[in-house]
Parts: C-alpha cells; structure tokens; sequence
C-alpha cells in the first residue's frame, strides 16, 4: 500500500537513515520503536508528505488517504469543539453544496425534455448516491461518538476550543484524524494527554480500524494491546518483526546476542589483522601478505551494536526521613472553582510506606487534591500531613522552576549526596543525557528535556513523601523502567497521578479513584481495580461517569449500586420521557416514509417524471427522513443509558 525504497536521511554529515526499504500493508498495526533521536518523528513526517528525504523513494497510490497527529502542534480559535470536529467532513459539507446547487437549477429550469436536463437529474441522483457513500446522514452521530469516546461530555460540544488546554485541543485533533477515516494512520505519542478510559477507548477503536497503523509510543500497554508487528530503528538501520512488542523484546535480544558474537570475531580477526601487519610491515619477505591484509582489513564492513545498559542500571536513592504514621489524612475537603464543584465531602487516608495511584477521567479532580496538598490552591475541610513529612513533588511546570544557566550535570550534583555522586553520568545516561548532552546548558534543552532532568533531580532529594503527576509523559521505555524500579525500592510514600497502566503495574498497591466529584479507595494494583470494576477496556466506566456527570446524579453513599427513592424517581421521569421522545420520533419517521412512498408512486408517472418541484420537495422529505432518522438514533441511545 505505502512503500518505502531505499530512503536516505541525513543532516549536517549525520545520517539518520541509511537505504532503507519496508512496505506498509492494508491493515498492519505497527509500533516504530527506537531511542530518542533515532528518526521515529522524522519518519512519520516522511511517510506524511512533510519532510523530504535526501535520497530514495516513498510511493503512496493517488488513492491512499493519509492521517498524521504529531506530538506538537499549533490549535486554531474562533470555533466551538463540534464546529473544529467537524471539519473533518469537510468533503460530505462540499458535496451537499453541490446537490443544493444542482438542485436550485433543477428548480429553475423549465426545458424538461431536453438532453441536458435528463443529464441534470442524472447527476444529483449520482452525487446524492455519492453523499450517502460518504455518510453524510450519519456523520453527527459519528462526531459525538468519537469526542464522547476521548473524554468530552456533551455540555464541552459548544464551548469554544479556546476554552480547553492544550491536552484537550490535541484530542479534538485526534477526533478530526480518527473521523477521517485514513487508510493509514501515522501516530506519534498518541497516549501523552489522554486518561486511562480514552487510551482503552483508543485501543479498541484502533485495533477494529480497517485503517494501516504505524505508531510511536512509550506506552507499552498500549503498543502491545493495539500492534501487530514492530519496525525498530537502530544506527540508521531498520529491523522488522511481524510480532507484537513484547515478542519483539525477546527476538531483538537474541539479535543483539548474535550481533555482539560477529562483533567480537570481528574485533578479534581485525586485532589478528593489524598484529600481523604491524609485525611484518618491515619485511621484504612479508611484503605480499602484509599487502594482502591491508586491502583485506580495508574491505571489512564494520559491525555495529547499538549498546544498551541501563538494563543493569541500579539507582538507589537516599533513604526516606522517617515520618509519622500518617501522612496524609483528609477529612469533608471539598474543592469548588466559581460555581463548579471539583471535589465534595472527600476523605482518605495515605498509610506511610504506602505507595498508591490516583486514576479517572481528566477533570476528576485528580491534580486539583494534589495542589491541596502542596497548599497551593485554598479549599474548605481539613487535610493533615503527618509529622516530619517531607514531599518531593513534580509537576508538569515542574521544568520550568530549573536554573538556566546551570549544565545538566551541575543541575543533578547540585543535589546528589553520599555514594550517588560517583553514579551521576550513569543516571544522566539512563535518562538520555549521556555523552556530551551532561555538558548542556539548562536553557537550551527542549521542554521534554528540562521535564526529565526535573524528574531526575526531585528522585535524589532526601524526602519520604513523593508526589509524582504524569511523570512519565517524557520518557522512554528504559527511562521509565529505571524510575519504576527506583520507586520501588524507595522506602517512604508515594502517590502517582498516571495514565499510564504498564509504569503502575507492580509499583501501587492501593488505587484511589476519581469520579463524579468524589473519590473511592480500591485495594490491590492498577489491573486488579481494572478488574473488579469488570470492565475490560473500561467502555463501562466511561459511560457511567459521563452519565453521572451530565444527569447530575450523585450516587447514594450507603451502596455503588442503589439509588435513594428521589433518584429512582427522577430516573424513571426521565425514562418514560425518553421513551415519549422515541416513539414520538418512530411516528414521525413512519409517516415521512408514507409521503415519501406517495412521491415515489407519482415520479412513477411519465407525466409527473419529469416535475422539477415534486423531485424538490422528494429530496426535501428524504433529507429531514434522514435527520430524523440521526435524533432517533441519539434518543435511542439516551433511552438505553437511562434503562
């Protein structure tokens, strides 16, 4: 479908790729796996007709429609999310201009015999078809479905795109791409701003997609749950498995395995090679043979082996102050901005040692209780932290606090105590600032780097309370691995705002989850609250929560499963009146389809064939049959949230 031939990328003397070849078929599902800097961003931009290669081909058949959502880019204001979304149809809105324009000169014409007004009825007959191909009478439910499924509610759909953060902006453009339907889908760190219940709507939506699949991730959950196959780019190289990730962990490490045994034959041989030469370069006797080996040595290809180490890399951080029993203890807090309520009438309590997850929707609340405790934001209720508790606490504006002038390396040592100092460019190099990148100045690291560095700072700090909110959005697999063990082992507390399932299995030990204003405690790890919820991809959950939120219905707090007597009454108002919309809906699409059958039954009639009003006001019936169709539809829907 997409081929790939030969293509060379190269910059200022560096050459990111070097020939390579790969073909992208109908259907594939790929990871593009590699460390930061290998070329995964610049290829996708490739593949999207954004970038030039230096050399080689990249051939896309004329009726090959692409999508490509980059980790940056730049929002546009003035329109609502649904008017934004919708753009995404801008083909379905051009094609029914075109029918409304071929109608009005239907309308107008009077010669209704002749050639050209046949052909006329030929081609809004045609370029009706080609609408209804398009989905241009279901294309509304579509949009609500995809902005429900990345989180949005229904009261967000006309409110302006400038009103939401840049996270939320990048999922309305993920909606666009999605709604497109692209026969490939290239997708770089899809996963940064979504929430658990989005990324396994994600998941599903692209693992039952007809489209080709080409992603980049750190998500490792993600990636196996939705690739079938993975490209990984090593020192300009490329390497395709047909398998899922995690089988792709396996083989590539027999590879490496068997590259390191060429290597070292051939760092022995090339040894022999230039003893010899060395030996006998004198020797008039030896003057053929050393000739012999030189040319020999000078045709050898190099082996190369992309090295990996972190995997023995084993931080230990400074042990953790003791802190009193406690450390957080919450009691009644409730959090409103202006007339909303975030959270009401909370309570928890944080054990020390304990290390515990805090999930659910964006919006939750999630980073709001985290500002409570660092006293950041005022909110009403008590929240105590226990005696001598010290936190350390990374933000996403966390980076941003960082001293400019100062290097990568003076940044960590500043910091660093005891033994740690000697392992400072061992840390440094597991969080991708090995080499010469220590010797950075601050203020020229991108946004991602300053967020690492951050990380990497915050972890050496003799604390025993660690706050952490998202604090894998800018690190590799290994890079994640690393600070995943060294929280393990970490001896005092720990509480981790994360989307991401793969960085908190094994790690918490109790989930905190946010919903509907309040938060509800669920012993064990991340798939076992995954679990006990019985919701696999958490499709449930999303529904519930979105229902909870836009009905206002707050469950009682004697039982998850019933509803007081008010609620079970208001329910069953709102039921019945669902049910009055439904059939009232079905009565009006019952008698639009009689008049239509009437109109069919007339045009049938050569001398009523060819009357431009009665196809007018058929096309003006079948139009409305259509969006009556699309409301009961949306009120079925309804009905079957309430029931």
């Amino acid at each position: 479908m997409v081929s790939i031939e030969q293509l060379t990328v190269e910059f200022s003397g560096h050459t990111l790729f070097d020939g390579i070849t790969f073909l992208i078929n109908p259907k594939d599902k790929i990871a593009l796996v590699g460390k930061n800097g290998a070329g995964k961003s610049t290829l996708l931009k490739i593949i999207a007709g954004l970038q030039n290669p230096t050399s080689g081909n990249l051939v896309v058949p004329k009726d090959i429609k692409i999508g490509y959502l980059p980790q940056h880019m730049i929002h546009h204001d003035g329109s609502t999310v649904m008017q934004e979304t919708e753009k995404a149809f801008a083909g379905i809105f051009e094609q029914q201009k075109l029918i409304e324009r071929l109608t009005n000169e239907l309308a107008e014409r009077t010669d209704y015999d002749s050639e050209s007004y046949l052909k006329l009825i030929d081609d809004l007959t045609h370029e009706s078809e080609k609408l209804a191909m398009l989905g241009g009478a279901d294309y509304k439910a579509d949009v609500e479905k995809t902005l429900l499924g990345l989180g949005f509610l229904r009261s967000d759909f006309d409110r302006q795109t400038s009103e939401f953060s840049g996270g939320w902006r990048m999922r309305i453009e993920l909606a666009k791409i999605l709604l497109q339907r692209p026969d490939v889908l290239l997708l770089d760190e899809p996963t940064n701003h979504l929430d658990i219940e989005s990324i396994q709507w994600l998941e599903n939506f692209l693992k039952t997609s007809s489209s080709a699949v080409m992603l980049v991730s750190h998500d490792r959950a993600f990636i196996n749950a939705v690739t079938n196959r993975t490209i990984e780019i090593s020192l300009g190289q490329i390497y395709d498995y047909r398998v899922p990730y995690d089988k792709y962990i396996v083989l590539r490490k027999e590879r490496r395995e068997q590259q390191m045994r060429a290597y070292e034959n051939q760092q022995k041989m090339i040894a022999d090679t230039e003893e010899f030469i060395e030996r006998f370069r004198y020797k008039a006797t030896k003057a053929v043979q050393v000739q012999s080996r030189m040319k020999q040595l000078d045709k050898v290809e190099r082996i190369e082996v992309d090295l990996e180490d972190t995997a023995r890399l084993n931080l230990k951080f400074p042990p953790a102050p003791r802190s009193g029993s406690i450390p957080v203890e919450i009691e009644h807090l409730t959090k409103i901005y202006g007339e909303h309520t975030v959270l009401k009438e909370i309570g928890l309590i944080i054990n020390r040692g304990e290390k515990v997850a805090f999930v659910g929707k964006n919006g939750e609340g999630k980073s709001t209780l985290v500002k409570c405790m660092m006293d950041e934001i005022p909110y009403s209720g008590t929240l105590k932290l226990g005696h001598n508790v010290k936190i350390g606490y990374f933000a996403q504006n966390q980076a941003s606090l960082l001293d400019g002038e100062k290097t990568v390396f003076e940044t960590i040592d500043y910091v660093a105590v005891g033994d740690i100092r000697t392992k400072i460019r061992d840390i440094l190099g597991a969080f991708m600032f090995g080499g010469d990148a220590s010797d950075k100045k601050v203020k020229v690291l991108s946004g991602g780097e300053r967020s690492r560095l951050a990380m990497i700072r915050l972890l050496l700090e003799p604390v025993n309370l660690l706050i952490l909110d998202e604090p894998t959005n800018h690190l590799d697999m290994q890079s994640k691995d690393v600070l995943k063990n060294a929280i393990k082992a970490f001896d005092g507390t720990v509480i981790v705002v994360s989307h991401d399932r793969e960085f908190l299995d094994g790690l918490v030990d109790k989930v905190y989850e946010f919903s509907n204003k309040k938060v509800r405690e669920h012993m064990g790890g991340i798939y076992d609250f995954l679990r006990k919820k019985n919701i696999e991809n958490l499709n449930q959950l999303e529904i519930s929560l979105r229902t909870n939120t836009e009905k206002n219905v707050e469950e009682n707090t004697v039982s998850e499963n019933k509803l007081n007597y008010e609620a079970r009454k208001e329910q069953s108002k709102l039921l019945r009146k669902a049910e009055r919309a439904v059939e009232e809906a079905e009565n009006q699409i019952a008698a639009l389809e009689t008049e239509l059958a009437a109109i069919e039954t007339e045009l049938q009639n050569p001398e009523r064939a060819n009357d431009a009003t009665l196809f007018q006001d058929y096309e003006k019936k079948k139009r409305a049959l259509e969006q009556k169709m699309y409301e009961w539809e949306l009120l079925c829907e309804e009905k079957e949230k309430l029931q």
